[in-house]
């Protein structure tokens, strides 16, 4: 193979504060390379050196064997690199021509030549076999997983050779993260260099010719992937076994109570629901994206009531019509998506570990307030203090933050949905621990997660979800088969149930 880029003894600080030193890496044509590490490894930082968004402080570039300083990243695309970074920078108001040709739109008569725009746009959907997308639509229309097609695009519209792209499949729900890695395939098989940074160490697997490990901003090793597995991914990034991965189970003595059922549960998206959530155990849901996981989720929490069936918690009926309602019931909602829905980016950490306690009556509120402290010691929060903010912690701190909020009102029911999306895979292992011991303190447990090892590593009881219904129940070590089977049937799913 030919090399396209060549980065060897690249060094980076920042105020002082040594991020990545003396890194090496090469890419050749045709390679998808996936870079791996914990938060604060310098994955990020490496791939902004190569695209010109960083100034190293020493070390060399090379594309093709030409060396190359960038101090801008226009200079690193007019030179064949391109970065597709985890937060897409498309504007849902433009069309997609618009998008893809953003900042350098092609010109007749001194006027935007839209038909030329339009042309090369759908000639670069058709290169990659992309048929659900046209030019003239918004971005504001389109599903996260075309957002991504059409950064894709928008890279491959400036004639790239080496394409970055930092998290891809972090948005993702699995199948839609399944036709992008035959879309980064195809990318390959046409030549490009791809360099792919994931936490999703089972894509990495899947898509990688290579896989480079750094840790705290140095270079540990650089394995071809089909001469290695997991457990020497995870121990050189982490220094731990795969096995301590996922905590032990609960015990059958360990699992108490009903703390949640609901029975005959529907509203429009949900019909015929079924469900008990008891004291110490974790269950967890599975389906496929669109099966009414996160319907049921919201459901249960109020913010999309159920309107038939019965409900009650704690042995109370009630069936809450809202999040307050929920809240004040003792149900809290770790959702999807921590930035959008779970934190208040720009404030403190303390600010937000506060927001919950707001749906809470006053005399628990005052006591709230006086536990922040121990609730931030109690999730191993990694943080300089409880006045930083929230927007500069890591993935893995981020989500520990939203889950000491919802702590702090004291919740018998605690619902997590996608617990470790976007989060790294140490802090993933730190994450899981968290909540068994949640569990194991009396809390019930609900995880929807579409990280099938996950599911599986986490649940004490799998429940399998299709078309707003539950079709099925699983044992605890269920296999991935077995869950994708009871997901995608579709003759008689209450037969399989």
């Amino acid at each position: 193979m030919t090399t396209l880029l060549s980065m060897q003894h690249v060094s980076k600080s920042f105020l002082g504060v040594s991020v990545l030193h003396d890194v090496s890496l090469d890419l050749e044509a045709g390679e998808i390379h996936a870079l791996v590490g914990e938060n604060g490894a310098g994955k990020s930082t490496l791939m902004k050196v190569a695209a010109g968004e960083h100034i190293p402080d020493a070390g060399t570039i090379h594309l093709d064997g030409t060396a190359h300083r960038f101090t801008h990243p226009s200079q690193a695309q007019a030179a064949g690199v391109g970065i597709i970074h985890q937060e897409f920078a498309l504007l849902g108001h433009r069309t997609v021509a618009e998008n893809v040709f953003l900042g350098r739109e092609p010109t007749r008569r001194g006027l935007v030549d839209r038909r030329a725009m339009e042309e090369r746009t759908a000639q670069l959907l058709a290169e990659l076999g992309e048929t659900a997308i046209t030019p003239r639509m918004y971005v504001r229309d389109l599903s996260v997983a075309r957002m991504q097609t059409v950064e894709i695009v928008k890279a491959l519209a400036s004639d790239v050779r080496v394409l970055v792209m930092d998290e891809p499949t972090a948005p993702l729900a699995e199948h839609e993260a399944g036709l992008l890695h035959d879309l980064v395939r195809r990318l390959a098989g046409r030549g490009l260099g791809i360099l792919y940074i994931s936490h999703r160490l089972r894509e990495v697997f899947d898509l990688s010719r290579r896989i480079t490990v750094l840790k705290d901003g140095r270079h540990v090793t650089t394995l071809l992937t089909e001469q290695t597995d997991t457990n020497a991914v995870v121990r050189a990034m982490v220094g731990r076994e795969l096995s301590a991965y996922y905590p032990q189970r609960a015990r059958p003595e360990e699992i108490g109570d009903v703390r949640l059922a609901v029975r005959g549960g529907g509203n429009g998206r949900l019909s015929g629901i079924d469900i008990e959530l008891r004291a110490g155990e974790i269950t967890g849901i599975g389906g496929l994206q669109g099966s009414g996981r996160t319907s049921l989720a919201r459901a249960l929490f109020g913010d999309a009531p159920f309107t038939e069936g019965t409900m009650t918690v704690a042995n109370h009926t009630l069936r809450p019509t809202s999040p307050r309602q929920a809240i004040r019931a003792g149900i809290a909602l770790v959702t999807e998506d921590r930035k959008a829905e779970g934190l208040a980016l720009r404030q403190s950490v303390r600010d937000n570990a506060l927001l919950v306690t707001r749906a809470i009556p006053a005399r628990g509120r005052r006591s709230a307030a006086g536990s922040i402290g121990q609730l931030l010691e109690r999730v191993r929060l990694h943080a300089r203090s409880g006045d930083q903010q929230v927007q500069f912690l890591s993935g893995g701190n981020q989500q520990k933050v939203v889950i000491a909020k919802w702590l702090a009102a004291r919740p018998r029911v605690l619902l997590f949905d996608e617990p470790t999306r976007g989060v790294d895979v140490g802090a993933k292992a730190a994450v899981h621990t968290l909540v068994r011991e949640l569990a194991r303190e009396g809390l019930a447990v609900l995880i929807i997660s579409s990280e099938l090892p996950e599911l599986i590593g986490m649940s004490d009881r799998i429940l399998v979800m299709a078309d707003g219904r539950i079709v099925g129940e699983l044992p605890a070590g269920a296999g991935e088969e077995d869950i994708m089977r009871l997901a995608t049937a579709s003759a008689d799913r209450e037969a399989v149930a």
